[in-house]
């Protein structure tokens, strides 16, 4: 997968590394134990700079949720339908990414969701879990 150079800047880097090998990683703050996204080079939460990087499991809910029918540009025009969603990381972190896979177009608020990475862009999406609204 290759990611876009343009996005990749000295406070991400550790996380587009860890996404070129589908991995997903987290700030987590020394000081007050903080789990942040997007990347940053202080705690969002206290202002420390104290900030390791920690791997996620990638699971998460649901929190808000849309289907997309009209391409808001030309760009997405091959795109349409396709489901964008709020996503609560296990971790703490909310994360707005796009909903692919089966049932996609189903998602619901509430839903248990796995992240995946583009293999072309290496951004993060969610693919419905199998086994139903919050993992059960």
């Amino acid at each position: 997968m290759t990611v876009d150079k343009s996005l990749v800047n000295g406070d991400s880097e550790p996380y587009w590394a860890a996404a070129a090998l589908g991995r997903l990683v987290f700030q987590k703050c020394g000081q007050c134990s903080t789990v942040q996204f997007p990347p940053r080079h202080h705690c969002a939460t206290c202002w420390g700079s104290d900030l390791d990087w920690i791997e996620s499991s990638g699971r998460g809910t649901v929190e808000s949720c849309t289907v997309v029918r009209r391409a808001p540009s030309y760009a997405f025009a091959d795109k349409v339908p396709y489901a964008v969603a709020s996503v609560i990381v296990d971790e703490g972190p909310r994360m707005i990414a796009s909903v692919v896979g089966e049932g996609a177009l189903d998602v619901r608020i509430g839903d248990a969701v796995s992240v995946v990475f583009d293999a072309d862009t290496g951004l993060p999406q969610f693919r419905c879990n199998q086994s139903g609204p919050s993992g059960g």
